[in-house]
């Protein structure tokens, strides 16, 4: 398994966890983070899309699928985009803003892997 594969795995199953906790158990982080309850089905909805976006990275890990490597590097980034535009439209705290951490580390680890990966190669 190449060095970018392994970091997609590793974050699969990261955003497996994430599906499941907003899924099942939304009120735990919500409230943790500075952000109100939820009351309505949509975080429920949003956790289970992210259940199956990690279903795709594994598959993506497994099969080392690079493509999918490589655009997922500025998506991940984007969240960080995304999420302050949501704060600053007044759409939510700017404590949202504690949830990407853990995808911008992810995202570096795999940007360094795929280079690691092509420097090995191109050697």
């Amino acid at each position: 398994m190449t060095a970018a594969a392994r970091s997609i795995l590793v974050y699969s199953i990261y955003v497996f966890g994430l599906g499941a906790v907003l899924t099942l158990v939304p009120n735990i982080p919500l409230p943790i983070f500075g952000l109100p309850q939820a009351t309505e089905v949509w975080i429920r909805v949003a956790g289970m899309t992210v259940i199956f976006l990690s279903i795709f990275y594994f598959v993506a890990a497994r099969s080392d699928y690079r493509a999918i490597f490589m655009v997922s590097v500025p998506i991940r980034f984007a969240v960080v985009v995304f999420f302050a535009a949501f704060a600053a439209a007044g759409f939510t705290s700017w404590n949202i803003l504690l949830f990407t951490p853990l995808d911008v580390l992810f995202a570096i680890w795999t940007w360094l892997s795929l280079r690691k990966d092509a420097a090995a190669v191109a050697a």
